[in-house]
């Protein structure tokens, strides 16, 4: 494979050995349930020797019962304490190379987590909402959690958990950076709800069009609106868009009317129109 390569380890140290071996470039484990101290310095030399980072991966339904009980159950003060003593751990260690996660299905303990540790460690954070469902509940979760933290300057990475391909998660995490101005990949598709004033099928309109243009790596803004009232007008700054009509339609670019078009030949035209500003 072509990008980095991250083995998630738990309990027989020896794999993480292996895949160090093997070329994975960097490391997620749980130094308490990797085999003891023996088992923790061997995993370390590894990881030092190959130049891989180790992401200390904290989750909520999986703390020691020693913090369960002191914390009366996984709370953020719970989490924050298991990752500085694995922290501990590596730095005993002199390792320094070190990412921290601390993930729980719960958004608000997972905001509070992230806070409270960002003000104890400079080390990089992994952002995450683990566990967090289906396509919409998931996504609306992930959105909140990663994108609280990542608009307050918490957070190096995240990775979007959903019951769902991953193609999908990755989808949701670059709409996730594009909405607070972070990074931007493919179209930006803007178009409006519908209304009593629309009257083409807008939502096949859209669907044609995001599905075409996904493979287009520029980000250009691109408009569907339902009415003339939202194209060109609302939607000016798009950089190419249509409007609809009673059987018809506008094309438009930076809100000025280029032609009018058939229904049915709205997505087919926009789709050009877009190829064309994205070569």
């Amino acid at each position: 494979v072509s990008s980095p390569l991250i083995a998630d380890i738990h309990f027989d140290h020896r794999l993480a050995l292996g895949v160090l071996k093997a070329g994975a470039h960097g490391l997620r484990i749980n130094p308490g349930n990797i085999g003891g101290p023996q088992a923790v310095k061997k995993v370390v030399s590894a990881a030092r020797e190959t130049g891989a980072p180790i992401r200390i991966g904290v989750n909520a339904g999986s703390l020691h019962r020693d913090v369960l009980k002191k914390y009366g159950g996984p709370t953020p003060e719970a989490m924050v304490h298991s990752a500085m003593e694995h922290v501990r751990i590596l730095e005993d260690l002199d390792f320094g190379d070190i990412k921290i996660s601390l993930k729980s299905s719960d958004v608000r303990n997972t905001i509070a987590a992230y806070e409270l540790l960002s003000e104890r460690v400079d080390y990089p954070l992994h952002l995450g909402v683990t566990e967090a469902g289906t396509l919409i509940s998931g996504t609306v979760k992930s959105t909140m959690g990663i994108g609280f933290l990542l608009a307050e300057g918490i957070g190096d990475t995240f990775r979007v958990s959903l019951t769902r391909d991953p193609v999908e998660e990755v989808r949701v995490a670059y709409e996730i950076l594009r909405s607070l101005g972070l990074r931007s990949r493919g179209p930006e598709i803007i178009s409006c709800p519908t209304c009593g004033r629309c009257e083409i099928d807008l939502f096949s309109i859209v669907d044609e069009v995001e599905k075409a243009v996904s493979g287009i790596v520029s980000s250009p803004k691109v408009a569907i609106m339902g009415c003339v009232v939202n194209g060109p007008g609302e939607a000016r700054e798009a950089d190419v868009g249509v409007a609809g009509g009673r059987g018809q339609g506008i094309l438009f670019k930076k809100g000025e009317v280029v032609r009018k078009i058939p229904e049915d030949q709205l997505a087919e035209v926009l789709i050009a129109e877009v190829r064309r500003i994205a070569d």
